[in-house]
């Protein structure tokens, strides 16, 4: 592709209006809660605060609930029939809405959508990258964690197809894998290294790089990335739990701060081969006051200004 059509497309993506699609699912998660996020980030402002943006943004309403439930089926995750509908069903949609020239921006639920909205893009015939913006890979196959079977800490792995995955959660695009090693860059991370078999060679950058500079941080991820196309992946458990109380799975002391996350996302989500992005892991019941709500709707007001 010569410099030009690069531009052009680049150009293209920049211009394209931001969608706001809202998953309230907790099928994938530890337990409930990560359903009521979307609806709880409506409340606290979020469609208002975005509209006050110089960017266009429309809101597209939110897909059916889903919510955890303790199901188990031999060597399979928890709830793995339900996860794959929420999976499936939020496809369509964002399919839907890349047809139609929008940027999905998706509000969760949990880490799994990314692998709805990865999918999404590849049925589009889009080439895409993906940015993990997360306090830990995802890189767990059920094997891994037998006593802890959640497919909320599996879905990078799933998209890399690793051996051991779930075979229906693994294949749920038209092409298996969903991305290879190349197609993801890891930032942010505060959790010890999840690649435990060796098997993913995929630039990580931890938090304490980002927390260092986090404008450089993300100009390196972008950089890491060839693709066409970049989504932005946003797990709020990124964040310290003791400045924002937001995530579904705590973090305590460490993370970054609300503050080097806006900085670092106003980079990411201004790229102009940024696509769309996910914001997940908000669980309400953790946030009784609706504090971290506010806070999480200020960073993406203030990342898209």
């Amino acid at each position: 592709m010569t410099s030009r059509v690069l531009v052009s497309e680049a150009n293209r993506e920049r211009n394209r209006p931001w969608s706001v699609l809202g998953v309230p699912s907790s099928a994938a998660a530890h337990w409930a809660g990560l359903d009521k996020g979307p609806g709880a980030l409506r409340s606290a402002g979020l469609m208002e605060a975005l509209h006050r943006g110089p960017v266009a943004v429309r809101d597209c309403g939110d897909q059916p609930e889903a919510l955890w439930a303790p199901l188990r089926q031999a060597d399979r995750p928890n709830n793995a029939d339900a996860v794959l509908e929420v999976l499936v069903n939020a496809r369509t949609r964002i399919v839907e809405l890349l047809e139609e020239g929008a940027r999905p921006l998706i509000i969760g639920g949990e880490c799994t959508l990314a692998i709805a909205m990865v999918s999404a893009f590849v049925t589009a015939g889009r080439d895409v990258g993906m940015i993990w913006v997360d306090g830990g890979q995802d890189l767990a196959i059920p094997a891994d964690h037998p006593d802890e079977p959640i497919l909320d800490s599996m879905g990078v792995a799933h998209m890399l197809d690793l051996p051991g995955t779930d075979d229906a959660i693994a294949g749920i695009g038209p092409r298996r894998p969903l991305l290879r090693d190349s197609d993801v860059v890891f930032l942010g991370l505060t959790d010890d290294e999840e690649d435990v078999h060796g098997q993913v060679g995929s630039v990580r950058i931890p938090g304490s790089i980002v927390s260092a500079d986090p404008a450089a941080a993300a100009r390196r991820a972008i950089a890491g990335l060839s693709n066409d196309h970049v989504v932005v992946h946003i797990d709020v458990d990124v964040l310290d739990f003791l400045q924002v109380p937001a995530a579904d799975v705590p973090s305590y002391g460490r993370g970054l701060s609300l503050r080097d996350l806006t900085e670092l996302l106003r980079v990411l989500l201004q790229e102009p081969r940024c696509a769309g992005a996910l914001l997940v892991e908000y669980n309400p019941d953790h946030d009784p006051e609706r504090v971290a709500a506010k806070a999480l709707v200020s960073m993406l007001q203030a990342a898209l200004a």
